[in-house]
Parts: C-alpha cells; structure tokens; sequence
C-alpha cells in the first residue's frame, strides 16, 4: 500500500509541476502584453500632445472649425 501511495503522490507532484509552469509561462507572456500596450499607450500620448500642441490656439475642441467646413448641402 506504501508503493502505491507514494506513486499516487508522485503523480499528483508531477501533475502541480506542469501546473505551475503553465501558470509561470502563462504570467510571463501576460507581463510582456502589459509591457507593450503600455508602450503603445505611452506613444499614443504623446501623439495626442503633438496634435494638441499643432492645433490653431483660437478652438477650443475644434467644433467650431468643423461647422465652418461642413460642405453647403450639409
């Protein structure tokens, strides 16, 4: 009964082994899609600083501007 048990046991081992590494795999990949949107987000901002800096200083949202060039049949 000893025998079986221990092989019991060491299947259950080898079983939380495979789990863990899936797990560790799994964080791993999840850490490096986190690292990249959040480089993609930082560039983002920075985009959307240069628009705003580039924008004339008279519109606020820019609505305005865009009544003006709505076209006639509008």
């Amino acid at each position: 009964m000893t025998a079986d048990h221990d092989f019991d046991a060491d299947r259950r081992l080898t079983a939380l082994e495979i789990k863990a590494s899936f797990a560790e795999d799994l964080l791993e990949e999840l850490n490096r899609v986190v690292i990249r949107q959040q480089q993609q987000i930082d560039l983002l901002i920075r985009e959307v600083q240069d628009l705003r800096a580039q924008r004339p200083e008279g519109t606020a949202a820019g609505a305005a501007r865009l009544q003006d060039d709505l076209p006639p049949h509008y």
